[in-house]
């Protein structure tokens, strides 16, 4: 059957590649004859007597085909041979007037068939009438002319002029090009000409050529089919009129001009411009968020990490790691160990966090350089959780939109990420504002685009959640199974050794019937021995005894499952941790970490994710606040060590170093001078394991915060000093009152000349860490110096007789401007007032007047103010005399 269906289509298709070459060699012959043919002689030629021949043309056999891209004219090339032998047979049934047909000449691109047949007659004009007559009724008499489509509509029409079979790239359209070889035809003899082929929708006039070319008019149809009909029953038809003889040639002429969809998109830019941006929007939705997500879920789940792959891990065990020199421990990422008691509290309360499903955001804060990070590094690293970490300071560092867009979704996984169109977009916009009036929307703002990539990545989230879940409850049900298993075989070991249990294999070896009962063998069901009771008995009487039992054990199991699924449910939950929040530094700051926190917020709030928030100030959460204004947050701060711990931590890092002398007061006390800052003690030790005393590590650590923060607090030059959020002297000011007492009153420093109450200095000296600022019932409380070391730098500039000295008279200087500008204004009252004392009325002799005791306020701030100017420079001079001295 299958070699029969086979050698069926391929006679099939022999058969109809052989019609085609037939019908190639007919279009060529007849074009070969129709060029031979004077035309006079083309459209009817005389045979013997009154015998002539003419050509019929029968529309809509084959489909029309509009195109190359059309292929529907292979239907025809299958049906050809079948549709023109029924052809054949209905056309021949007419007998009238001799009418006989000589060829039948498919002409498949206009889905036509050209007929040439023979008559006789006297009067040719009344016999070609009634010939046509007698044909479309003996078509109508068996339901038409057979077509392609078997709706059988097939029209006889009466070729006017000469056929013209070609096969050139030139297919049917409504418009039929008509060129004048003679004078130009009246469009009324046109029309008349025409019409009975179709509805014409509109027929142009001629217009002026070039010299050497025929005028023309075009023919506009209502329909392609109507087009192909005027176009192979009138071409070379030959119109007489009183003025001359015209031959009509007829070709297609495409309804779309080169370019026409062009210019129609560029002059409707209010329609086309939406369409775009909404088809694009579906495009990125559709296409490209969906291999975004899987792009951040991969990187969550290591999914493109080699190191993360068996073969890889295998390789490191047995090759590389056995040819390595060196040793690759594990450095220990808490080096607190048990000893750092500081950080007791605050990694049980980010435990404790973790452990539950989240409702807030945790706000971990601490001092630069604590161990937040390294902190929860190790959480993460012991809970085993898949986490995401977002680095701000790495944004901050961004100069444009494109970068910062490009530096997120680089941390998140967001790929792929088209950067380009930013600036594509944003000349679209331009541009469109010229056109329309109005931007097109094609460029997003900052805000839309990262919120854009969060949203992508909360997805993400979501599937790395339910993955993990999925994959957790799977090992949970297989650890079921398995201990099922342990649990039946250990049941069915003690029936064997009970003699209790029966194997019914040995029913097949025993037989069927009762010959079967001796399948139990000497297996006994029961045994006597030392008064052992069958296993299922002691089942039986422990279910019996307990009474409700087995409702209890059902009950337990149930809420085992629970507690399994809640631990499953947080235990799979991803870890978002943002790091440097509100870092300093950053075109975008602001912009950012108000996405960041509400997309934070939302991810908490959904039970997406746990969020970490760390950053070095507790003023940074007041953007975290702002979008959980129902919720408050889960504050977590990391304080430097004490002075016991510090010294605990350094003498347990040098033992592990390999320096175990015990450590001198000298030493110790150097080390206190350090405080309990993890990142100046993590200096020293790297010192002192290089061979330095400890001593002199100190010291180079306060020389280099030295300079550190004179270029930080001063500016190196006059440029850097003018780009900073305080002045040299509110800067001083803070650096001597420090230098003198370990914490001062915020609100004291707060009314000191040099600030008048403005906390903007303060704050910003505070982001960049020259001091803190600690907080008491929500209120700011003390300043401290921003680290402990900081204290004793404070001491060394402020004891630096030149650099005193060059702040102090800087520092007096504005003081005496201030104080000139009170005497100045002093005088200008006192000027006043003495016009207005001699107007102002005194009744009683022994009652003051309001002038005169202004006066004397005036004269007392005067006097002070001349006295602090007249210190001042005194002051003034002695410096200046230690700056000569160079000292």
């Amino acid at each position: 059957m299958g070699y029969s269906m086979y050698s069926s289509a391929f006679n099939l298709a022999t058969r109809n590649l052989r019609s085609l070459s037939t019908q190639t060699r007919r279009i060529h012959t007849s074009i070969r004859v129709f060029t031979d043919t004077s035309p006079e002689t083309a459209s009817t030629s005389k045979l013997d007597g009154d015998s002539q021949e003419r050509w019929l043309f029968i529309d809509s056999v084959f489909p029309i085909r509009l195109g190359i891209w059309d292929l529907r004219h292979y239907i025809g090339i299958l049906r050809e041979e079948n549709l023109l032998e029924r052809l054949h047979e209905r056309l021949e049934a007419v007998k009238t007037h001799d009418f006989h047909i000589r060829e039948l000449q498919p002409y498949q691109k206009d889905g036509g068939v050209f007929v040439r047949f023979t008559y006789t007659a006297r009067d040719h004009q009344s016999a070609l009438e009634t010939l046509q007559t007698d044909l479309q009724l003996e078509a109508t008499k068996h339901g038409g002319l057979p077509s392609w489509s078997g709706l059988n509509y097939c029209n006889i029409w009466l070729v006017k002029g000469e056929p013209f079979l070609e096969d050139m790239y030139r297919y049917p359209s409504g418009i039929v090009h008509v060129s004048f070889q003679g004078p130009d035809v009246p469009e009324e003899a046109l029309y008349s000409l025409f019409r009975p082929c179709g509805r014409i929708y509109n027929i142009t006039a001629p217009t002026p050529v070039p010299a050497g070319t025929h005028r023309s008019s075009d023919v506009l149809f209502h329909r392609v089919r109507s087009a192909t009909v005027a176009r192979n029953t009138i071409h070379g038809y030959t119109f007489s009129d009183g003025g001359g003889t015209t031959r009509l040639r007829t070709v297609y002429q495409r309804p779309i001009q080169a370019h026409a969809i062009r210019d129609w998109l560029t002059s409707h830019p209010r329609i086309v411009l939406p369409i775009i941006f909404f088809l694009l929007g579906t495009l990125t939705y559709t296409i490209f968020d969906p291999i975004r997500v899987l792009s951040v879920e991969g990187k969550m789940l290591n999914w493109f990490d080699y190191r993360e792959y068996k073969l890889y891990k295998w390789l490191r065990v047995n090759a590389l790691d056995r040819f390595s020199l060196t040793s690759l421990a594990r450095e220990d990422a808490s080096p607190q160990g048990d000893i750092w008691k500081e950080r007791k509290d605050a990694e049980s309360a980010v435990r404790s966090y973790l452990s539950d499903l989240p409702s807030t955001v945790a706000f971990v804060h601490g001092p630069q350089g604590s161990g937040k990070s390294r902190m929860l590094e190790a959480i993460i690293r012991d809970t085993g959780r898949k986490s995401l970490v977002i680095d701000c300071a790495e944004l901050n560092k961004a100069t444009s939109d494109t970068r910062l867009v490009s530096a997120l979704a680089q941390q998140t996984g967001y790929r792929p990420i088209f950067t380009f169109l930013n600036s594509v977009n944003n000349m679209v916009d331009v541009a469109t504002v010229g056109l329309i009036g109005q931007k097109a929307g094609f460029k997003s703002s900052l805000e839309d685009q990262l919120k854009q990539i969060l949203e992508v990545t909360g997805t993400a989230l979501k599937k790395v959640n339910h993955s993990l879940r999925t994959s957790a409850q799977r090992a949970v049900k297989a650890a079921q199974q398995a201990e099922a298993q342990q649990a039946e075989e250990a049941r069915t070991r003690a029936r064997i050794r009970a003699g209790t249990w029966h194997d019914p294999r040995l029913d097949c070896i025993a037989g069927n019937g009762i010959i079967s009962e001796l399948g139990v063998g000497d297996e006994l069901l029961e045994s006597y021995d030392d008064g052992f009771t069958s296993f299922d008995a002691m089942e039986k009487y422990e279910v019996n005894s307990s009474g409700g039992g087995e409702k209890t054990s059902e009950e337990l199991a149930r809420q085992q499952r629970r507690n399994v699924e809640d631990m499953q449910a947080v235990g799979t939950l991803p870890i978002v941790v943002i790091k440097n929040y509100a870092t300093r530094g950053g075109v975008y700051k602001e912009e950012l970490l108000s996405v960041l926190a509400h997309w934070a917020a939302s991810l908490a709030e959904n039970q997406i994710a746990h969020v970490i928030v760390v950053s070095d100030n507790r003023e940074n959460a007041k953007l975290l606040a702002r979008a959980l204004p129902s919720k408050p947050l889960n504050s977590i701060a990391l304080y430097d060590a004490d002075a016991p711990t510090a010294l605990s931590f350094v003498r347990r890092r040098l033992h592990d170093a390999g320096i175990t002398s015990d450590l001198t007061p000298a030493q110790k006390k150097a080390i206190e001078r350090l405080g309990g800052r993890t990142s100046d003690l993590e200096r020293l030790i790297h010192k002192v394991c290089s061979g330095r005393c400890i001593e002199e590590a100190v010291e180079d650590i306060i020389a280099s915060g030295i300079g550190e923060l004179r270029k930080k607090a001063f500016g190196g030059d006059i440029d850097d000093a003018k780009s900073l959020l305080w002045s040299r002297e509110q800067a001083w000011t803070m650096l001597k009152q420090l230098a003198r007492k370990a914490e001062l009153p915020y609100y004291e420093v707060l009314l000191d000349a040099s600030f008048k109450g403005d906390e903007l200095p303060l704050r910003a000296m505070e982001h960049a860490e020259i001091i803190s600022i600690s907080t008491q019932h929500g209120r700011p409380s003390t300043i401290r110096p921003g680290k402990p070391v900081f204290k004793y730098v404070f001491e060394r500039l402020v004891n630096d007789p030149v650099f005193q000295a060059t702040q102090d008279i800087a520092l007096n200087e504005k003081l005496i401007s201030s104080a000139e500008s009170t005497v100045r204004t002093c005088e200008s009252e006192l000027s006043t007032l003495q016009g207005l004392s001699k107007a102002e009325p005194s009744f009683w002799w022994f009652r003051r007047r309001a002038t005169s005791e202004r006066k004397e306020y005036l004269l007392k701030k005067m006097r002070y103010a001349q006295t602090k100017i007249q210190t001042l420079e005194k002051r003034n001079v002695e410096l200046k005399r230690v700056l000569t001295k160079g000292v």
